[in-house]
């Protein structure tokens, strides 16, 4: 197995491919990254607060979380790739370890996020859609010789994110699935689809009552994820794995509200998109010839960074770069300008001869790239015009213009750096030496994998008794050590999400309502009148009620804790008064059938409410008094 797998390697490590759909990814992932830290943020004295706003937690960790945006951010522009990809990962880690998300407010997608941040670490990335290209660029350039970073990555570098980020989750969790009623009667989607807590605002009701189709979309889940790890290689077999993958995530962020898991797992096909595809949209992007041409002085190492910068920026190639000491004469635009005045600024040609120069090149540069017209045309509107122009020739006239001599060349000895290639020596050395060492990490990561789905997914859903005699007791806390250790740093864990053990029984939900100065209900910005969580309140949040707080076992110590920290919360966020407000708890039936019940989302949506508690507010205490008894009425 291990040479075979070593082969595999070494064949992923030599075949080249364009690095176009890799920089997409880290694009996509760091804005997924970043949109998840700023709930964070918003959400920051409900999630990481004691009791918000009146017990708070250190101000270093919103210190942290706009540190752990900027990484974000800097590691989906591309800028300082590798330190920006090692931060996010720290971040997460630190996060999911030291605070209240790992257990009150797991987001279902954090484990996804923290493997597929270690792999981005490792992966250059940075070959494309990145400001590190120009970064690089600009720094080992010279007026006689460009730099720039390889276009093409290992193809390794698409399939290891895809097999261990997608494929081991997909495979872990199918196994789950198939002892979970509901999901071999084919309902996976339509159940939570037909759940208050967990429907989207969108009404998908009418979707929902085509029983063969929920079912046929329920087995074609259980078939994609069962399928994926093993066909993924295969060519033909990547393009329908692709569309049904895309549109399960998609099904995800439009019928429930867990969008930000929908997001982290439909960014990763970017890695899927064929090569031709992007090829073929540039192609048709892309004018057949070049809207301006702009021609530069190929002595001036500003000229230089300039057009480094605008050939990096211009996507769809509409602008061309031409040396005036070298195609100054096939510009017949130009043979009326001397010379002087040629080097003096910066000229551009259009398509019907018409020429521009110093600001108005500039300006008319923005406009051919398209997608920065405005400001393009901005630069001409009076005022603005003047302005650009001042701050054009202060620029221009004090440029520094080299000669034709040695100071035009790399330094002696310099040679031009390979991030990839230092990144690979650091990796392991030759191209075998890193085969091999990628190869036995793999094995070590597919042990892991292994061992966790063997443990929860296999022997848990048997009812095999681990503990039977001292040696099953070893090895099962051996089991436990590896997948508390694989689930904290790689983010392999088991994947039982939503199924029979968590709906089953799921019969009562709640709602909070406070009242007004009138004595008037009005409903917390939480949970509405239907029963469903309201945004923003999604993600993490709904987690943290419907899997935390609410369930089918109903616990009071929790239902107590979480109360008091969305009361709080929200009473703060409306300018409540809390030591002068009843915060009424509701109690709405709700059903949650193995199999097929037509208008169950009608029915769960139009359950009555009745009052079952308070929460009562002195001094900063809360104290929730029970009409009934939750823990027993759910455990009937």
């Amino acid at each position: 197995m291990q040479k075979a797998l070593f082969n595999l390697v070494l064949r992923g490590l030599e075949k080249q491919v364009p690095a176009t759909g890799l920089g997409l990814f880290r694009l996509a992932f760091g804005l997924v990254a970043f949109q998840e830290i700023c709930f964070l943020y918003y959400f920051r004295q409900l999630i990481f607060d004691p009791v918000p706003y009146l017990d708070i937690a250190s101000p270093s960790v919103h210190l942290f979380l706009v540190l752990w945006a900027i990484a974000a951010l800097c590691l989906a522009l591309g800028l300082y790739t590798r330190l920006a990809a090692i931060a996010n990962y720290l971040f997460w880690l630190v996060f999911t370890v030291f605070t209240p998300m790992w257990k009150d407010f797991d987001g279902g997608f954090d484990q996804l996020m923290l493997g597929s941040s270690l792999l981005l670490i490792f992966l250059p990335s940075e070959r494309a859609w990145s400001l590190d290209r120009l970064r690089l660029a600009w720094r080992h350039s010279t007026v006689d010789r460009c730099y720039a970073l390889p276009r093409t990555v290992p193809v390794l570098c698409y399939f290891l994110p895809l097999a261990v980020s997608l494929g081991f989750i997909y495979f872990d969790s199918v196994i789950h699935k198939l002892f979970a009623e509901f999901w071999r009667n084919g309902l996976g989607p339509w159940l939570p689809s037909s759940l208050p807590y967990y429907m989207s605002p969108l009404d998908m009701g009418w979707l929902l009552e085509i029983e063969p189709l929920q079912r046929a979309i329920g087995y074609t889940i259980i078939a994609f994820q069962f399928a994926f790890l093993f066909l993924l290689y295969f060519r033909r077999f990547r393009v329908p794995l692709m569309l049904v993958g895309l549109s399960l995530h998609a099904g995800i962020i439009v019928s429930l509200n867990i969008y930000p898991f929908g997001f982290g797992m439909l960014v990763h096909y970017f890695l899927m998109v064929p090569f031709r595809w992007w090829r073929t949209l540039g192609r048709t992007l892309r004018p057949a010839e070049p809207a301006l041409q702009v021609f530069y002085d190929e002595r001036c190492p500003l000229c230089l960074k300039t057009v480094l910068a605008i050939e990096h920026f211009d996507v769809f190639r509409a602008v061309e770069f031409r040396g005036l000491q070298t195609h100054a004469a096939t510009a017949p635009a130009l043979e009326d300008i001397p010379e002087r005045d040629l080097l003096g600024d910066l000229y551009a040609v259009d398509r019907e001869g018409r020429r521009y120069s110093g600001v108005a090149t500039y300006a008319r540069i923005l406009v051919a790239m398209r997608y920065p017209a405005l400001a393009g045309l901005a630069m001409r509107l009076p005022g603005l015009a003047t302005i650009a122009d001042r701050v054009y020739r202060r620029i221009a006239d004090n440029r520094v213009r080299l000669g034709c001599d040695a100071s035009c060349a790399p330094a002696p000895g310099r040679t031009e750096p390979d991030l990839a290639q230092r990144i690979g020596r650091w990796v392991g050395g030759s191209l075998q030496q890193r085969a091999n060492r990628i190869s036995r990490m793999l094995v070590v990561v597919l042990i892991l994998q292994l061992n966790c789905t063997l443990h929860y997914a296999i022997l848990y859903r048997l009812g095999v008794d681990t503990k039977a005699n001292e040696a099953g007791q070893v090895l099962t806390m051996l089991s436990n050590a590896l997948i508390s250790a694989s689930h904290t740093f790689l983010g392999i864990t088991p994947h039982p999400l939503y199924l029979h053990d968590h709906f089953q029984g799921y019969e009562h939900i709640l709602g909070i309502v406070h009242l007004d100065a009138d004595g008037k209900e009005r409903w917390l910005p939480f949970v509405d009148e239907e029963g469903r969580i309201v945004s923003p309140n999604w993600g993490r949040v709904h987690s943290m009620w419907a899997n935390v707080a609410v369930t089918r076992h109903m616990d009071p110590r929790r239902l107590d804790k979480f109360v008091r920290k969305v009361t709080a919360f929200w009473g703060t966020r409306l300018g409540l008064d809390l030591n002068r407000t009843t915060f009424v708890l509701k109690l709405k039936t709700v059903k949650a059938p193995m199999d097929w019940e037509p208008g169950l989302r009608r029915y769960n949506l139009a359950q009555p409410w009745e009052d079952v508690g308070r929460a009562v507010w002195r001094d900063g205490e809360m104290r929730l008094e029970l009409d009934r008894d939750l823990e027993a009425l759910s455990a009937d």
